[in-house]
C-alpha cells in the first residue's frame, strides 16, 4: 500500500517542482489523485509544468506559484496561497536546488546563492510548513533532497557540499523534532539521488548517460522507500550499487574514527588502502 499521506484529494506541494526530480514526484502525486502545488522560480516551465499536471488530473486541482525558497517572505506567501486554495498540505516535499559550481575562494555571491536556496530553502520550507501541517492532525510527509556530496563532500565543488551537508543535519533534527512532537503524525525524510539526468545534471548533454537514472526512477524508488518507512533515502543509480555507496560513506566517517586527512578517499597515500577496503581485501 502506498503512504497513507499518499491517497486522494491529499495535497503536496513541490519546490524545484516545474522540471527534473520535483516535476517526476508532482506527476507521480497527481496520478495518485492529490491537489499539487508546483512552486518554482522559472515561470516558463511552470506554465508547461501546469499544462501537463492538467491533462492527468483535473485543472482545478493544480496550482503553481512563483517562489525564491530562499526568502522567507516568499514562502511564507506560499504557504498562504496553498491554505487558501487547498486548506492545507499534507506532503511537502523541499527540492529546489541549484549547483552552479563554485571554488573555495570564488564570489562570495555565488556562496550566497547556493546556500540561500539548497540550505536555506529547506530551513524555510520546512519551519514555515510544518506548523500548519501538524495541526492537521493527519499522516503527512517532509522530504527533503539532499546530496550523496553532502555526505562524502568530494572535492571540487565546495559550496553545493557545504549546503547539503547542512541539509542533513537540519533533516535528522527535523525528524527528531518530529517524533518527539506531542500528537505529531507527520515524518520527515532525507531523499539522497544517485545520478539523475536532470537539467542540473546535463551540462549541455541531451542524452541521458547510461550510467543515470531517470527522475521517474528516482521518484519511483522514493515512493516505495517512503512506504518501507525510510528516513535515509539512498538511492542507487546504473553505474553505483548501494554497497559501494555504503563503503563510500563508512570510509568517511572513518576519517574522523581513524583521525585520517580529510578526504582521505582522494589523498594518493590513501588510494591503494580505500581500493582494499571498498573490495573487502
Amino acid at each position: 500500500m502506498p503512504h497513507p499521506a499518499i491517497v486522494k484529494d491529499n495535497v503536496a506541494v513541490i519546490t524545484g517542482g516545474a522540471s527534473g526530480i520535483g516535476f517526476a514526484a508532482a506527476t507521480a502525486f497527481a496520478r495518485a489523485g492529490m491537489k499539487v502545488c508546483v512552486a518554482d522560480v522559472d515561470e516558463t516551465r511552470l506554465a508547461e509544468a501546469a499544462t501537463k499536471l492538467s491533462s492527468i488530473t483535473a485543472a482545478t486541482d493544480v496550482m503553481t506559484v512563483s517562489v525564491d525558497v530562499s526568502k522567507v517572505e516568499s514562502v511564507t506567501e506560499l504557504e498562504r496561497a496553498v491554505r487558501e486554495r487547498f486548506g492545507g498540505t499534507d506532503i511537502l516535499m523541499n527540492n529546489a536546488g541549484i549547483q552552479p559550481g563554485s571554488t573555495l575562494f570564488g564570489e562570495p555571491d555565488n556562496w550566497q546563492r547556493i546556500i540561500g536556496v539548497n540550505m536555506w530553502g529547506i530551513i524555510n520550507g520546512s519551519r514555515i510548513f510544518a506548523p500548519g501541517m501538524i495541526a492537521r492532525g493527519k499522516p503527512g510527509v517532509i522530504i527533503n533532497t539532499g546530496s550523496k556530496q553532502g555526505i562524502t563532500t568530494p572535492p571540487g565543488d565546495p559550496a553545493y557540499n557545504v549546503s547539503k551537508a547542512g541539509v542533513k543535519a537540519f533533516t535528522e533534527a527535523l525528524q527528531h523534532e518530529l517524533r518527539n512532537a506531542k500528537d505529531c503524525h507527520i515524518t520527515a525524510h532525507l531523499l539522497i539521488p544517485g545520478f539523475v539526468f536532470t537539467g542540473l545534471t546535463a551540462k549541455g548533454r541531451t542524452e541521458k548517460p547510461a550510467g543515470a537514472w531517470t527522475s521517474e526512477q528516482t521518484v519511483d524508488f522514493m515512493l516505495t522507500r517512503l512506504e518501507a518507512g525510510d528516513f535515509y533515502i539512498l538511492c542507487p543509480d546504473n553505474d553505483v550499487p548501494r554497497a559501494l555507496d555504503e563503503k563510500r560513506i563508512l570510509w568517511a566517517a572513518g576519517d574522523i574514527v581513524e583521525n585520517r586527512p580529510p578526504l582521505s578517499r582522494w589523498h594518493p597515500d590513501y588510494a591503494d588502502a580505500f581500493k582494499k577496503f571498498v573490495e573487502g581485501d
